[in-house]
């Protein structure tokens, strides 16, 4: 009997896999059960949301893939509820580690674009929200993206209305390295993002907003080619809405920050392929 290849969603969970392998341990602590690893909850995690799915389906589709689990050693079905607590119990730094590998494993340029997008919190109740005078039901999410792979190199998420020269300055100190030209809109034209991005030897290219001839002058100067690469950062976000959802299923902001982390990972490893 001819063997099959391997399709697209087997390479996906190996290299999950491998990289959950690189990022943690194989159990929490030394008073696990040691029935499950954390390796195996960190791919089961990442097929839920490349699946766009819940626990429960994914679980059931589960029985019918066995070359998949195989591939991560399982055995036995884990619980919808634990992989629940899993995702509770792993922490935003975890998942920060993981999005740092799955950059590793794409050709970067060090041309990168930020832009921000909103994802809707689903699930919030309207009668709750009414009654607590909650008028953010969105989350807004910063996006930095390298140009040449369409990786998500970094995430800012907020659940305010903090504008976008308040948030670029937090992803160029933690980029500095991976970055050497910043793409922008008119929304980043700040003068402080432009000398924090030299001092980080950064070429900042950023759109001037025009209030004077001389803003329209340096506008025209642009390196139109270079600058026209920013777009990719839209792209990216309208990726991840279209093939991941446009809202977070988590009820807790701390759980919906790490549900977008996720989906950002499960983009870069959906590159790699």
């Amino acid at each position: 009997m001819q063997t099959l290849p391997k399709s697209q969603l087997l390479r996906f969970v190996e290299q999950a896999f491998h990289l959950a392998q690189r990022a943690v341990s194989r159990y929490s602590s030394k008073f696990s059960k040691q029935r499950y690893t954390l390796h195996q909850h960190i791919v089961l995690l990442c097929l839920k949301v490349r699946k766009n799915t819940t626990y429960r389906t994914l679980l059931d589709e589960l029985i019918e893939m066995p070359r998949i689990r195989s591939a991560i050693n399982l055995t036995e079905l884990p619980a919808p509820s634990t992989l629940c607590k899993a995702f509770d119990r792993l922490d935003m730094a975890v998942w920060r580690v993981l999005l740092n590998l799955s950059v590793s494993l794409l050709p970067t340029n060090g041309v990168a674009g930020i832009d921000a997008s909103g994802f809707d919190r689903s699930h919030a109740s309207k009668h709750y929200t009414k009654r607590a005078k909650l008028t953010i039901q969105q989350l807004k999410v910063t996006l930095l993206v390298d140009t040449r792979a369409n990786a998500i190199l970094d995430l800012h998420i907020t659940t305010t209305r903090k504008h976008d020269t308040q948030i670029a300055p937090s992803l160029i100190n933690r980029n500095a390295s991976e970055v050497e030209v910043l793409l922008g809109d008119k929304g980043y034209d700040d003068q402080q993002i432009r000398e924090m991005a030299r001092e980080n030897l950064i070429r900042p290219l950023i759109k001037h907003r025009e209030f004077s001839s001389l803003q329209k002058a340096w506008n025209a100067r642009l390196d139109t080619e270079l600058y026209g690469q920013r777009s990719q950062s839209e792209t990216v976000n309208s990726r991840i809405k279209r093939k991941y959802g446009a809202f977070v299923r988590s009820r807790h902001w701390w759980k919906q920050f790490r549900e977008l982390a996720l989906a950002c990972i499960v983009h870069n490893l959906d590159r790699t392929l």
